[in-house]
């Protein structure tokens, strides 16, 4: 029997050395998927952040273009009640064809 069991002891040797090595390379691997969860985390919660500000950052804008909107609008409204320079133009002359001083002049 004790021939037995020394025919056993390399085996066994070996099979304890394959477990300690299937062991260590199970060890590493769930560090390394630790590693990664951990890193999805703090990735997943800068991208929050960023797009957080983004948004902000956007809704910021769409009121300054709504401000600008009101702004242009109002201007335009304004130019329309305004005489266009041709205009002015037209009634300088009808103004200096007609001039209402000479008129009253030559008449006494």
């Amino acid at each position: 029997m004790p021939e037995e069991q020394l025919d056993f002891l390399p085996i066994l040797a070996e099979l304890n050395t394959k477990f300690r090595d299937l062991e260590e390379k199970q060890k590493l691997l769930k560090e390394r998927v630790l590693l990664i969860g951990q890193n999805l985390v703090e990735i997943k919660e800068d991208s929050s952040s960023s797009i957080s500000e983004i948004k902000f950052s956007l809704e910021e804008m769409k009121k300054e273009i709504k401000k600008i909107k009101e702004t242009l609008i109002r201007i335009a409204d304004e130019l329309d009640k305004k005489a266009r320079k041709s205009e002015l133009e037209i009634l300088q002359k009808q103004a200096k064809m007609f001039q209402p001083l000479d008129f009253i002049r030559e008449q006494k």
